[in-house]
């Protein structure tokens, strides 16, 4: 995505309505007599490829076992990776709030399949609400910051490693992801669902939302308006490309000027919970890019490539409705043609189900072409390509050129190899039919594509176990490159969640999405997503 990374040392580095409001939308108590009989549709239905549910379960197992490794007991809090040891000496010294979301929604998965108590489960997800509730944070909007020290709780001011200053920031998109593991929590567990849900209640995702109209000193944004990339809440130490202002009321804060513009991207879970809380209106949806303009000889022919398309227009918003083309098929690309961008976000909400002509189409041919792309294309004889610890150095954005707008791309092997097919008529292609290098694969992408290709991504998920050698006794390891068979010897957090996540929705009757997408949000988020039809299909001969 065409996203602020915000620097770190070590990676890529409201409710206003009251009662009545938290009822509309789901959040008030669930009664006695439906709790937990809310029903929903999972992958567990897609075929098997003949593997027994029983290797998934161990695999489940194994990768719980490394989020646990991660966890410091005290606090509940996750570290944000940890080596193949699982030695709590070795556990990375900070966290994030998308790490601290993803523990929280894997404890949920792993009481669903058994792998812990509900009694258990339910302890530890009190532990680390608890923690949250005395974490320091920006109390106007109810937001946390980007990293804490798993240990204690505190907000880090410098890091543990090098002692490099850290500037505390709230992200959007991990603000997001916390917001979303608190919905969880708040509607699956009966013990710490209260408390998780005053937490969500008092997140307010307006705080991130530009209207896009240039009042109030803020800079015009696309029609519908976007979500900043997030905001510092302090004046000292702040970069640059920032500005200063609020959209909640208060104080100010410093907000970045960048903004999050493409819809295959995961900072979209930030775009739902502002539109089912009704903090943001559902027109924002549409001021993402689906791809940039198709543009002329002049104007956007810097992007991968030219797209095809038409523009409809949506909830008074005009939307080119663009696609790349890729091996036969129109696709909607993100910013770095990753798994991770395309499918996270369908953990939570079954946007295939909810918005069949759009992420219907898209992803199960997002997942077809990571799929074609490792076998065929570049011949690796493994597939699933996402950002991850790099087997070779720390960490690496990793996803097929093709399948992303960023010219520069991220690759799916070591040596970078450029995917240039040019830009229609005006810019021949520099390199349309790459000879690919030694391809690196990532497991969480394959666990996340195992919710439209089930036999496929298990199949492979074997190979990179048996044949690849990439699995500890914390689960797959981070990635592994196919050819010289390096393996990143490390568990991170976030992609072993999702990895819970995944086989939480295949195995345990998606169990996140019925905690996440209950009646109250279908009724909300679904009348805005599932009127879209995107540019994405097969090609017809």
């Amino acid at each position: 995505m065409s996203d602020l990374t915000v620097p770190t040392p070590a990676r890529r580095h409201l409710l206003v309505g009251g009662a009545a409001t938290l009822a509309a939308i789901g959040l008030a108590p669930p009664s006695a007599a439906t709790a937990g009989t809310r029903t929903g549709t999972a992958a567990a239905a897609v075929k098997t490829g003949g593997v027994p549910n029983s290797r998934l379960h161990r695999w489940a197992a194994d990768t719980w076992h490394s989020l646990d490794a991660m966890t410091d007991p005290s606090t509940g809090l996750p570290a944000d990776n940890i080596p193949e040891s699982l030695a709590p000496g070795d556990r990375s010294g900070y966290t994030s709030p998308t790490n601290i979301g993803g523990y929280l929604w894997s404890a949920v998965v792993a009481r669903e399949l058994g792998i812990i108590s509900a009694a258990d489960c339910s302890r530890r997800l009190l532990r680390t609400v608890s923690t949250l509730e005395g974490m320091e944070h920006h109390e106007p909007s109810g937001m946390y910051f980007n990293w804490y020290d798993e240990a204690t709780g505190d907000a880090l001011r410098t890091w543990p490693t090098d002692g490099a200053k850290v500037e505390p920031f709230v992200s959007s998109v991990d603000s997001g992801w916390l917001g979303a593991a608190l919905l969880v929590v708040a509607n699956a567990d009966p013990v710490a669902g209260p408390r998780a849900r005053a937490l969500f209640a008092k997140m307010r995702w307006d705080a991130f939302y530009n209207p896009g109209d240039g009042k109030d000193g803020h800079p015009s944004v696309r029609t519908g308006g976007l979500m900043h990339g997030g905001f510092f809440p302090f004046a000292d130490g702040r970069p640059g490309g920032t500005y200063e202002g609020t959209h909640i009321g208060g104080e100010d804060v410093w907000l970045t000027t960048h903004h999050y513009d493409t819809i295959v991207s995961e900072t979209r879970i930030t775009s739902y919970l502002g539109i089912l809380t009704g903090q943001v209106p559902g027109r924002h949806y549409y001021a993402a890019y689906r791809t940039f303009p198709r543009g002329d000889c002049n104007n956007w022919n810097w992007q991968e490539m030219q797209p095809v398309g038409e523009t409809r227009t949506y909830l008074g918003v005009d939307v080119f409705e663009g696609a790349y083309t890729y091996r036969g098929m129109h696709i909607v690309p993100g910013w770095g043609g990753s798994m991770f961008e395309e499918l996270m976000p369908a953990v939570f909400v079954p946007e295939e189900k909810w918005a069949p002509r759009s992420w219907g189409v898209n992803h199960p041919l997002h997942v077809r072409a990571e799929r074609e792309h490792g076998m065929e294309e570049a011949g690796y004889g493994y597939w699933g390509f996402s950002p991850a610890s790099d087997p070779f150095a720390n960490y690496r954005e990793y996803g097929v050129d093709a399948l992303g707008m960023n010219p520069e791309g991220y690759f799916s092997d070591k040596e970078m190899t450029n995917y240039d097919a040019g830009f229609g008529d005006c810019r021949p292609g520099a390199n349309p039919t790459p000879t690919f290098g030694d391809g690196v694969v990532t497991p969480h992408a394959s666990f996340l594509a195992m919710m439209f290709e089930r036999g496929e991504a298990t199949a492979n998920l074997i190979g990179i176990q048996q044949k690849l050698g990439a699995y500890g006794r914390g689960g797959f390891f981070d990635a592994v490159a196919v050819h010289s068979g390096t393996i990143a010897r490390r568990y991170l957090s976030l992609d072993q969640a999702m990895v819970m996540g995944a086989l939480g929705n295949v195995l345990g009757k998606g169990v996140l999405r019925r905690a996440f997408s209950t009646p109250e949000v279908e009724a909300r988020l679904r009348p805005v997503i599932g009127i879209e039809e995107f540019g994405a299909g097969v090609i017809e001969e």
